[in-house]
């Protein structure tokens, strides 16, 4: 039918009503009164009260109403008649259905009042109904949840009021199997329990999420999504109501890992209430490999019998547990192939343990694996040192355990016989890898110049927008400050309480020296409890303080968390939305971060930039400072327990080994430059060949021996036929000649002669009774020759060689 043309007919009919009114009979007037009053004409009835924060009770009294799900005769008829024609008129509620369909409408536009609906959707929802009815041939009372389902799921427009309707008339409680696009629950709450109780329930709820950090809409919108699921769940809009149990089962009722996060922010809310005793933990399953049959493969039966019964009684933690375990079996494969007779770990002597700590030293990855080891990273490559020990320690253990709980005989001792050999514990020790001057220059610059901007965004929301970041830029500053300049391991920059941070307000005197500690020098920064000591405090650059204080001073309030070290409760410096930063952060997050802002790569030739990798470069930059510190202070400000850990780390740089070498004068310490006078005269001439030609000066004289390097007497010299005094005639004229080349020759020195130069007198004397007896180039000894040289009577003070010679 034509719009227009109903449209036209509804208003002329309702102009001519007064002149029809007129024609009609008392009885018919008096009809025609009570189906208008049925139909709500004139003033409507007033709506009923929506629920508030004080009790509220079930909306809709059931009691009253007809729940027969079986149609009568005259309904099946006036279903079929009014389900076509109802949508042809203008408002749901001025059609009349009479009395005939009352026990059908009224339930629901009662439920239609209270939810809110509006006129123009009245007419569409109740011909829904209407339709429904008429097609099962059984009232809305008697539907089954998966006929309400497929209804629900069938009828887009107006479906948050079908679903109003279902949930209060007819106890509809799976919610969770419609669609999700299909049903929200925020509308659905606001419909059932009234919009005052939501605002206060949402104030509550929001109010402790912004104060704890949830501050992104999209967080916060996916929790309290949570919270009206768990309310229209218990049927109810108190908080005060929930229980775990009724969370664990709203978890259980979605699919995996969907909504998980936002039932335990929604518990967090509970347990700060008081409502629960306590928030629930997000619970990551991690696949129980040892159920795995393949695993056990190989391997004899009373051997991993023993050692399933050793992984559940040991006490070492869960992980070093894991590893040995799965090492064990490969064991018991070993064993089991190359020993077939050996069934059992009562059966190992000490010569079967020696052949077996051979065959550690040489193990590889995934040696007498099962076919299928997923706890193997790495095939074919042999274990690290470290590894291959830790493999020996762990059967160490397993023997020693096995025979003080009594389950095998004692054949051999195994803390004896089962022990790493020195030449693969020689391979073992520290390798703290420094960073590179210049790369560590720009990570520093990165760290003190990071922006929102560069952090990673998360995925685009439905309008093309990227999320914001995870964390607050105040807090992931604040984490590259102290990595960059406090150097700390990466779990004790984690585990960094509230108030760390202290701060030295005035001038201080060092005790036993005087000097004056600036009060603008350095904050001091208390460490927690660590890898090898107890709690301690260090001085840092203020700006790590100053850092600090800025992410403390936007910190969301959160609770108190056990440390996961210590067991002791604590006000974590880094917690958002009441959880502590995660392990991985630094080295999977913001390292790449910082490295990919200075424009460095992620690893360079000592390996992948690390957490700890930071500490040994700091630690490496302060003992080659120049004004270094100390191996102690050094020890004290990293907090080792010895100096010897901190020796490692201590590393001085090849820069400054090379200057201490260049000053040292290696080279130059083992030879001596000695002028040498060439008579290029005697040379051209050819009476090179008879006379000297070439004179080693020795500054008191001329040597003219052309050996002068193979003379023993050279730096104490005997003065025999081949010297030439300077105040002679001859070395007159040869320090007159023109045409003399005047060169510098290098010559090596011995032990003696170089402590003869370097320590003085003593020396000297001592290298001249060593060359008493020694035949000079022209035969004669030096005793021969001179006497009163070495006949030493006195010891004179140090004196320069130079001026020795001269004497």
């Amino acid at each position: 039918m034509n719009k227009k043309r109903v449209r036209k007919d509804g208003k002329a009919w309702h102009n001519n009503i007064g002149l029809w009114y007129e024609t009609l009979k008392a009885e018919q007037r008096t009809q025609f009164a009570e189906n208008c009053a049925r139909a709500q004409w004139g003033p409507k009835k007033e709506k009923p009260k929506k629920a508030d924060d004080g009790p509220w009770t079930w909306p809709l009294d059931l009691g009253r109403y007809d729940r027969s799900s079986a149609l009568t005769a005259i309904e099946e008829d006036q279903l079929t008649r009014y389900a076509e024609a109802y949508r042809f008129y203008r408002y749901g509620r001025t059609m009349d259905f009479g009395r005939s369909l009352d026990r059908l409408v009224q339930p629901l536009n009662d439920a239609l009042d209270y939810t809110g609906i509006i006129t123009k959707h009245r007419k569409y929802v109740l011909l829904f109904f209407l339709r429904e009815t008429a097609e099962r041939k059984r009232a809305f009372w008697g539907w089954t949840t998966e006929e309400w389902i497929d209804s629900i799921d069938r009828r887009r427009p107006e479906r948050q009021h079908i679903v109003a309707i279902a949930y209060l008339m007819c106890g509809f409680s799976d919610l969770h199997r419609l669609k999700c696009d299909h049903i929200v629950y925020g509308c659905l709450s606001r419909k059932v329990f009234g919009r005052e109780y939501m605002k206060t329930v949402s104030e509550r709820v929001y109010a402790l999420l912004i104060e704890w950090g949830y501050v992104r809409p999209g967080t916060s919108n996916r929790v309290m999504r949570t919270v009206f699921e768990a309310l229209l769940f218990i049927r109810s809009p108190h908080l005060d109501q929930l229980t775990l149990e009724h969370l664990q089962t709203v978890i259980s009722r979605k699919p995996a890992r969907i909504g998980t996060y936002s039932i335990v922010a929604f518990s967090r809310v509970l347990a700060s209430m008081g409502t629960v005793p306590k928030a629930l933990e997000i619970h990551r399953p991690v696949p129980d490999r040892k159920s795995s049959p393949a695993l056990t493969r190989g391997v004899p039966l009373e051997w991993a019998r023993l050692c399933l019964f050793w992984f559940e009684r040991s006490t070492a933690a869960k992980r070093s547990r894991s590893k040995s375990y799965y090492f064990l079996l490969n064991v018991g494969r070993w064993n089991g192939q190359v020993h077939p007779t050996v069934l059992s770990p009562a059966d190992w002597t000490r010569d079967l343990a020696a052949e077996f700590i051979s065959v550690v030293c040489q193990w590889h990855g995934g040696d007498w694996g099962s076919i299928d080891p997923t706890h193997i990273k790495s095939r074919g490559k042999i274990l690290a040192p470290g590894t291959r020990a830790d493999r020996i320690c762990s059967l160490r253990i397993f023997f020693r355990d096995l025979q003080e709980w009594e389950l095998i005989p004692r054949r051999f001792d195994p803390m004896r016989h089962l022990t790493a050999p020195k030449s693969l514990t020689a391979l073992i020790g520290p390798n703290p890898r420094v960073i590179a001057d210049d790369i560590w220059a720009k990570l520093v610059w990165a760290g003190l110049n990071l922006t929102a901007e560069d952090l990673p965004r998360r995925g685009p929301t439905g309008r093309g927008r990227s999320r914001p970041t995870s964390y607050p830029i105040e807090m992931v500053r604040a984490l590259a400050v102290i990595w960059l300049f406090a150097g700390l391991r990466n779990n004790e920059i984690l585990r960094l309480r509230i108030g760390c941070v202290r701060w030295q307000n005035v001038d201080a005197t060092v005790p036993g020296t005087g000097e004056v500690l600036s009060a603008d020098a350095v904050c001091l920064l208390d460490i927690p409890v660590n890898k090898t000591g107890t709690s301690f405090t260090k001085p840092v650059d203020r700006i790590v303080g100053e850092a600090i204080s800025a992410w403390e001073r936007v910190r969301p309030q959160g609770a108190r968390l056990p440390d996961w070290k210590t067991g002791e409760v604590v006000d974590f410096l880094f917690l958002i939305r009441l959880t502590a930063v995660g392990r991985s952060y630094l080295n999977n997050t913001l390292i790449p971060i910082l490295c990919e802002k200075a424009g460095v790569p992620l690893a360079d030739v000592r390996g992948n930039i690390t957490t700890h990798r930071a500490r040994s470069t700091i630690a490496s930059q302060l003992f080659n400072a120049k004004e270094p510190m100390t191996l102690f202070e050094l020890q004290e400000w990293l907090g080792h327990a010895t100096p010897a850990a901190t020796q490692h780390y201590a590393k001085i740089t090849p820069l400054k080994v090379a200057k201490s070498y260049a000053d040292a004068g290696y080279f130059a310490r083992n030879l001596r430059a000695i002028e040498v006078l060439i008579d290029q005269d005697a040379v051209r001439t050819g009476i090179a060949s008879s006379e000297p030609w070439k004179f080693y000066d020795l500054g008191h004289g001329y040597c003219t021996y052309d050996f002068f390097e193979q003379c023993p007497h050279r730096m104490a010299c005997a003065k025999c036929d081949f010297y030439m005094p300077k105040d002679s005639t001859a070395a007159l004229l040869l320090e007159g000649k023109e045409h003399l080349l005047r060169l510098l020759q290098e010559i090596p020195l011995g032990e003696a002669e170089h402590a003869a130069v370097e320590e003085g007198v003593a020396a000297y004397e001592k290298l001249l009774l060593k060359l008493a007896d020694v035949p000079t180039p022209a035969g004669p000894t030096q005793r021969q020759i001179s006497p009163g040289l070495v006949q030493i009577t006195t010891v004179r003070p140090p004196f320069n060689v130079a001026a020795r010679l001269k004497e």
